[in-house]
C-alpha cells in the first residue's frame, strides 16, 4: 500500500517566488531604464547582476539544502528576497537600487535551490514543474498587466518581487526542517560523534555535465530576447507601454495553456521530442520577434514564444531532476542555467546596439539550433535508462508517513 502523496503546494509557493524575478525581467529592466538616470545598457548590466547572483546561490547551496534543512533555507531566501527588492523599490540612489536588487537576486537563488531540490525528491516532479510554472506565468502576466497603470518609475516590479516573498512565507511552515537521512549518524559505540555519513557522488556525470554546459546558452537565447522585447515593441515597433504590457500579458497567458497541455500530455513522448523540436521551434520565434516591425509580427513571435518556452523548461527541468534524487543535478543545472539568464538582458543590449534587433535574433536563433542536438541526446540517453516502475499491493496497514516530501525513500 502506497504512503499518502505528499502535497507539492510548499514547493510550488517557492518556485513561483524564485522564477518570479527572470518572468519579470523586461518589465523590470525597462523601468529601470524609464525610471533611473541609466541607460538602457546599464539598466540590462543591474538586470544580469540580479540574476547573477541568484545563480551563485544555486551553486553555493546545491549540496546544502539537506544539511541545512529546506525550511531554514527558504526562510533565508525569502527574507533576502524580501528586504533586497524591498530596499530597491524604496529608494532612487542607484548603488542602493543596484545593492538591492543583488541581495533580493540571492535570496530569489537560494529559494529557488530550496524548491529545485524538494522538486527532484518529489514522487511527481513533471507535475510539480508546470504547476509552478503555471503559478509563475498567471503572476508574472497580471504584473505585466497592472505596472502600466501604477504610474512611471521602478519601483513598481520590485515591489512586486519582495510582495510575492512575503506571501510565501507562511507555507514554509509545511517545509520539513531537515529530510530525513540528511542528518549526520547518530552517536554508537562504532560511530563516533566526529565521523560523517560521506556525501554519495553524483550520477549519470557526462549526461549532468552535458546539460550543465548547454543550459546556459539555452537561457542566454531566451533571456537575451525576453530582456530586450520591451524595447523591441517599444522602439522597432512603435507601440505604447500599455501595448506592449498586455502583448506580455497574452503571451504569458499563452504560457500557461502550454504549461497546462505539457502537464496533461506528461512523459507519453518523452523528454526528447519535447526538448528538441521546441528548441528549434523557439529558434524561429525569437527570429520573429527580433524582426518584428509592426503589432502583428511583434505579437505572433511573443506569444508563440511564450507558449513553447515553459513547455520545453518543464522538461528539462525534469530531465535535470531525474538525473539525481536528491536534486544535487537538479539544483547544478538550474544554477548553471541562471549563468546563462543572467547574460542574457547585457547579450541582448550589447548585439542589438551593435548589430541590430534583427541581427541579435538571427545570432540567437542560430545558437539555439546548435544546442538542440546535444540536450536532445541527453534525454534520449535518460529515456533509454529510466526504469519501469511496478506497484504491488500488500494487505499489511500502512505505517504512518512522515510529512511532505520528508524522506526520499517515498518519493522518487
Amino acid at each position: 500500500m502506497s504512503a499518502p502523496r505528499p502535497r507539492p503546494w510548499p514547493l510550488v509557493a517557492l518556485f513561483t517566488a524564485g522564477y518570479l524575478a527572470p518572468y519579470l525581467l523586461p518589465t523590470t529592466v525597462g523601468r529601470l531604464d524609464s525610471g533611473l538616470p541609466l541607460t538602457a545598457t546599464q539598466a540590462g548590466a543591474i538586470g544580469s547582476a540580479l540574476l547573477l547572483a541568484s545563480a551563485a546561490a544555486g551553486f553555493l547551496l546545491a549540496s546544502r539544502v539537506d544539511r541545512t534543512g529546506p525550511r531554514a533555507l527558504a526562510r533565508l531566501g525569502l527574507a533576502l528576497a524580501l528586504l533586497g527588492y524591498g530596499g530597491a523599490a524604496l529608494t532612487t540612489l542607484v548603488p542602493a537600487v543596484v545593492a538591492g536588487a543583488v541581495i533580493g537576486g540571492f535570496g530569489s537563488g537560494t529559494v529557488t535551490a530550496v524548491s529545485a531540490s524538494g522538486i527532484a525528491a518529489h514522487h511527481d516532479p513533471h507535475r510539480v514543474t508546470t504547476l509552478g510554472l503555471l503559478g509563475v506565468s498567471a503572476l508574472a502576466g497580471a504584473v505585466c498587466l497592472a505596472v502600466p497603470h501604477l504610474g512611471p518609475g521602478h519601483a513598481q516590479p520590485l515591489a512586486a518581487l519582495a510582495l510575492t516573498a512575503l506571501a510565501a512565507w507562511p507555507l514554509t511552515g509545511r517545509l520539513p526542517a531537515r529530510r530525513a537521512g540528511a542528518g549526520p549518524a547518530p552517536r554508537t559505540a562504532a560511530a563516533p560523534a566526529t565521523r560523517r555519513r560521506p556525501a554519495a557522488r553524483l550520477p549519470h556525470l557526462g549526461s549532468g555535465l552535458v546539460l550543465a554546459v548547454t543550459m546556459p546558452c539555452w537561457s542566454l537565447a531566451q533571456n537575451a530576447l525576453w530582456g530586450m522585447s520591451g524595447r523591441i515593441g517599444l522602439a522597432q515597433a512603435g507601440l505604447t507601454e500599455s501595448t506592449v504590457g498586455a502583448v506580455f500579458a497574452v503571451a504569458l497567458g499563452a504560457g500557461l495553456l502550454g504549461v497546462t497541455g505539457a502537464g496533461a500530455i506528461g512523459p507519453r513522448f518523452g523528454r526528447a521530442l519535447p526538448i528538441g523540436a521546441g528548441t528549434a521551434l523557439i529558434a524561429g520565434c525569437v527570429a520573429v520577434s527580433a524582426c518584428a516591425t509592426r503589432l502583428t509580427s511583434f505579437a505572433t513571435g511573443e506569444i508563440a514564444w511564450n507558449l513553447l518556452y515553459p513547455i520545453v523548461l518543464s522538461y528539462l527541468i525534469g530531465l535535470a531532476a531525474s538525473l539525481d534524487t536528491q536534486g544535487r543535478w537538479a539544483v547544478l543545472v538550474g544554477s548553471a542555467s541562471s549563468l546563462g539568464t543572467a547574460a542574457g538582458p547585457l547579450t541582448g543590449s550589447l548585439l542589438a546596439a551593435q548589430a541590430g534587433f534583427p541581427v541579435m535574433g538571427a545570432i540567437l536563433a542560430a545558437g539555439l539550433l546548435v544546442i538542440a542536438a546535444p540536450m536532445t541526446a541527453v534525454a534520449l540517453r535518460a529515456g533509454r535508462r529510466a526504469p519501469a516502475v511496478v506497484e504491488i499491493p500488500v494487505d499489511s496497514p500502512a505505517v504512518p508517513a512522515r510529512r511532505a516530501y520528508d524522506t526520499a525513500a517515498a518519493t522518487p
